[in-house]
């Protein structure tokens, strides 16, 4: 197969989800962010691999994009943000507790947990969505493959069924990008 026919089939599948998705399963997550935005309450996101890539790029995304107003974001911060962090917990506590351990420190109850995973079942974004139900937190996952774990704990389920790592991950950074643009379209409401 050439580089052209496989990158055609690669954006065919990704189509072929973006085509048949309900995208009403997006509108609880972009309702809250804006609530959670006109409150001044916290957002904390949690990953793994390119999931944690995801997480960190889209912090950047709601702190300045999103408003276009410097100190007029949303309160987010990826609990994949720091290695120095995530190693010392990884080799303190066990790499199943690196973003359960931080949430207590940083989250209170009203705040919001957005996971994302491929699989749903890495250890990690199971422990921290238990933590965010103990300390009160509403949380939201958004999941490839069948949802996994993840999705029976998650308070809202984003679930795309692809059974495709890499496309699973732009579904994320698409979701990301799709409220960005719509919370950005009512920034003057909060600013």
């Amino acid at each position: 197969m050439s580089g052209l026919a496989f990158f055609e089939t690669y954006a065919d599948r990704l189509l072929r989800v973006m085509n048949t998705a309900d995208w009403r399963i997006v509108d609880p997550l972009a309702l809250a962010l804006f609530d959670a935005w006109q409150e001044k309450r916290q957002v904390f996101l949690a990953g793994n691999g390119g999931s944690a890539a995801n997480c960190n790029h889209i912090v950047n995304d709601f702190i300045y994009p999103v408003s276009k107003m410097m100190g007029k974001g949303i309160r987010m911060r990826s609990l994949s943000e720091s290695p120095a962090v995530i190693t010392c917990l990884a080799n303190d506590e066990g790499y199943e507790n690196i973003f359960s351990s931080q949430l207590p420190v940083f989250a209170d109850a009203g705040d919001i947990l957005w996971v994302m995973s491929g699989s749903g079942n890495s250890a990690n974004i199971i422990k921290v969505l238990e933590v965010a139900q103990e300390l009160g937190l509403t949380s939201f996952a958004v999941l490839g493959f069948d949802g996994g774990k993840a999705s029976a704990l998650a308070d809202h389920v984003i679930q795309f069924a692809v059974d495709d790592m890499q496309v699973a991950e732009d579904l994320q950074m698409i979701v990301s990008n799709m409220i960005i643009q719509y919370l950005h379209s009512r920034r003057n409401e909060i600013i």
